[in-house]
């Protein structure tokens, strides 16, 4: 059965796919955080990708859901944005700075969540 945060971390990595964001991971965070019930990491080949996704998060999420995000915190010029949705934070990096942080080794004991939008 699908939750509420599963069918939005679903949403998220579709808007994301459409906009051709790279090597796209959610990890369920649920009974490991207390802050979020979904990580959803992705890569942008350049600042201007980067912007995209964002904005593209941002207008469909509020043109489909009426979801504003709760916080978005970095810069396209910053290589790594993040945009809190309540149950699903994404992580939105270029491959350098995604590298560098491994997001997905740190969390490595959250299952990852399949994605129907690849």
């Amino acid at each position: 059965m699908a939750t509420k945060s599963n069918s939005l971390v679903q949403l998220c990595a579709a808007v994301l796919a459409d906009k051709k964001a790279e090597n796209l991971v959610a990890l369920d965070l649920r009974g490991i955080s207390s802050f979020t019930d979904y990580y959803l990491i992705c890569s942008a080949t350049s600042e201007p990708h980067l912007k995209a996704l964002v904005n593209e998060l941002r207008d469909r999420l509020w043109k489909e859901k009426k979801l504003h995000p709760l916080a978005v915190d970095g810069f396209p010029q910053s290589h790594w944005v993040v945009a809190h949705f309540g149950e699903v934070v994404i992580h939105l990096f270029d491959a350098e700075k995604r590298a560098y942080y491994a997001l997905e080794d740190l969390w490595s004991d959250a299952p990852r969540v399949k994605l129907k939008a690849k």
